[in-house]
């Protein structure tokens, strides 16, 4: 089975190899790539052809030996012409030269030494093969080398995907040679997974030159690191593989404890430096500034910001994601959030910040941020560059505006201002990461605009406080001016009881109402002291079933002695409200109807209809007009009395709506005015029942 592989994958690979160079040299365009089409078309067919000797007569015949150093020939040569196109300094380019050479030279002698192998007698060949083996691991350590010195002057992306690609292939070459020179036999797994991986190579050089010129093709990073990471355990398993082979052939009869020692060793140390976060950092800045052309991969970093900024509530709070969200863009551990207070900077809020408490600074640090909007470098301060950072309009330099304290504290390390509207809202405090580095172009380009962002997030949530603190002014004003009415009701009911005093003041009866009065009105002020202090509107009881007349009863009782009322309606009427606020209601339509004017009674007149029930407040007052009742009798703060609040008739039809329920009026200019409400009917409770 795995001979089959070896020979239907190599021939795969040699197919997809011959049909690039065909293709290579029919296309128009040529070089637009930065790569030159007849290098590029000989390193692909004599790529081609080795691998079609492989699959044909074997992978260590002396044919296939040849192929492979004319095919590593060629890709040297495509990267000598892409380094003299890059124009490279003379001196440079001469050692390139020898450098190339050398690895030319090994490439020779390592052909000599197999065709030689195989001519020979077996105690020399079995040394020949070992010496060619031992070329073959040079050759491409040294064609690998040379790749790398040669990648920062690949003209294009595409250029840079196929030079990648061929360091994959030299790579695998080097894996086979280590794996044969210490197993002394060809590893035929490897061999077979070698055709497989090459036909991969094949198709990523395809992509590569579908386009032309520089198509700005981009590499995923996080593919591209888990790939290297999927190479590295690939790469560790066969050196393992490799090193216990070696070690049982060594070892004696301690073979089996020295590979258990190997192997538990390697396992440890390869877990240790898979946890290390140094290790982590330092390999993403590493690929970061060798593979791709800009350090931030723009579209998942602003996705992962903006996502952190909008986390939804119960998750972290504003002040903390706006730290973590900047600082997860330069890998920071921890941050503070100062916030502009008076004239200087205050820490507001932190964010994994463990550790001695920072001065934010006084006036000079917020003033200096403000006029210049810069990103400050705490370390270059400490190193003394500082003053060479001195702002264009000479206003000042970092280190003269960064307190002391600030730089004393060892994890400061960049403070990011959050300019809005040209004004200074606050600044970031980052800790130093686990592996510090000086900020770049791209750094102060991605936290400048991530400072603008964050100072939007706090301007807006400012915003959003002082409205929910205006809100609660206005609900408070609101409530102020329930109360005030019903206040001026209480004062007008005890000034009737005091001008009422002087007449019947001898009366047992009036000084019975009297008593009953003063006492129902020190209650009722009483609530109403009691309603204002509450910081949240107020709430009532739950709805219940409440009787009609009883409600009527208690109003007419209370005015009865400044005006005279009358009761009048089915007492076995029920309705589905909130006694207090119900009895709210009808006092003040019964006020507002003594106050209308007329010398008849007043009536209250209960009733229903199966589904709803009502009260009705009736005068023979003076009456309005319908223009008046539909554009102004609810509205607040509009009143036909000289002394009136206007409130009211408004915060009766408030408090019926709240229960579910409406106010109806009807009124005629010199015959009075009916108020109805009307509510939900409730069912007779059993007590009343019975």
């Amino acid at each position: 089975m795995l001979a089959g592989i070896l020979i239907w994958s190599h021939a795969l690979a040699a197919l997809l190899f011959g049909v690039l160079a065909a293709w290579t040299i029919r296309r128009d365009g040529a070089d637009d790539d930065g790569l030159p089409r007849a290098l590029l078309a000989g390193a692909l067919g004599t790529t081609a052809l080795w691998l079609l000797a492989a699959a044909g007569i074997g992978t260590t015949r002396p044919v296939t030996q040849l192929f492979e150093g004319a095919r590593t020939i060629a890709w040297l040569l495509l990267l000598v012409a892409i380094q003299r196109r890059a124009r490279i300094g003379r001196a440079t380019g001469l050692v390139a030269m020898l450098a190339h050479a050398s690895v030319v030279a090994v490439v020779v002698a390592q052909m000599l030494l197999s065709i030689a192998a195989a001519a020979t007698g077996n105690a020399a060949a079995a040394a020949m093969s070992d010496a060619a083996a031992l070329l073959r691991v040079l050759t491409a350590v040294g064609a690998l080398v040379l790749l790398q010195a040669s990648l920062p002057f690949a003209a294009s992306a595409s250029a840079r995907i196929v030079l990648i690609a061929v360091g994959g292939l030299w790579l695998i070459d080097a894996n086979l040679a280590i794996a044969a020179l210490v197993l002394g036999t060809p590893w035929v797994e490897l061999s077979a997974a070698r055709g497989v991986a090459v036909a991969g190579l094949a198709v990523m050089i395809a992509l590569a030159l579908s386009r032309r010129g520089d198509p700005g093709l981009q590499l995923s990073r996080t593919a591209t690191f888990h790939s290297l990471s999927l190479l590295g355990l690939v790469a560790y398993f066969s050196i393992t593989i490799m090193a216990t082979s070696l070690i049982e052939a060594l070892g004696g009869s301690h073979a089996r404890i020295a590979q258990t020692a190997f192997v538990f060793g390697s396992t440890a140390a390869a877990l240790t430096m898979a946890s290390s976060d140094w290790l982590r950092a330092w390999i993403k800045v590493k690929l970061a500034k060798h593979l791709f052309r800009h350090r931030y991969d723009y579209r998942a970093e602003w996705t992962r910001f903006t996502e952190t900024l909008g986390e939804p509530k119960g998750g972290a709070p504003l002040d903390e994601r706006l730290i973590k969200a900047v600082a997860d863009l330069t890998d920071a551990p921890a941050g503070l959030l100062l916030v502009a207070d008076d004239d200087g900077l205050a820490v507001q809020a932190s964010w994994r910040w463990d550790g001695a408490p920072v001065d934010a600074g006084g006036a000079a640090l917020a003033a200096y941020l403000a006029r210049t909007g810069r990103i400050v470098e705490l370390d270059r301060i400490r190193d003394g560059d500082g003053d060479d950072d001195r702002s264009d309009d000479g206003v000042g330099s970092d280190a003269e505006a960064v307190p002391p304290a600030m730089l004393a504290h060892d994890d400061a390390w960049v403070i990011v201002p959050l300019p809005h509207r040209e004004r200074l809202t606050g600044a970031i405090l980052l800790a130093r990461p686990v592996l510090p580095r000086a900020l770049d172009w791209e750094d102060f380009d991605l936290l400048r605009i991530a400072g603008r962002q964050v100072a939007s997030y706090l301007a807006e949530a400012r915003a959003q406080d002082a409205l929910a603190e205006a809100r609660r002014f206005e609900e408070f004003n609101r409530r102020f001016a329930f109360i005030l009415h019903d206040v001026k009701n209480i004062v007008s009911q005890l000034s009737l009881v005091a001008r009422n005093a002087q007449r019947h003041a001898d009366n047992p009866e009036f000084r019975a109402d009297m008593v009953m009065t003063l006492n129902e009105s020190a209650t009722r002020l009483t609530d109403l002291l009691a309603r204002l202090s509450v910081r949240e509107p107020q709430r009532g009881e739950p709805l219940r079933a409440v009787a009609m007349v009883g409600i009527a009863a208690q109003s007419a009782a209370r005015f009865r002695a400044s005006h005279g009322v009358e009761l009048a309606g089915d007492p076995g009427i029920h309705a589905v409200a909130d006694p207090v606020r119900l009895q709210q209601v009808v006092d003040h339509l019964v006020h507002n109807a003594i106050e209308a004017g007329g010398t008849a009674p007043v009536r209250i007149v209960t009733g229903g209809d199966g589904d709803s029930a009502w009260v009705e407040v009736i005068d023979a007052g003076a009456g309005m007009t319908q223009q008046f009742v539909r554009d102004e009798l609810f509205r607040p703060f509009v009143s036909s009395k000289p002394t009136g609040f206007g409130i009211g008739a408004f915060e009766a039809r408030q408090l019926a709506q709240a229960m579910g329920g409406r106010i109806e009026v009807d009124s005629r200019v010199g015959h009075g005015t009916r108020f109805r409400v009307t509510l939900s009917a409730a069912p007779v409770p059993m007590e009343h029942a019975a």
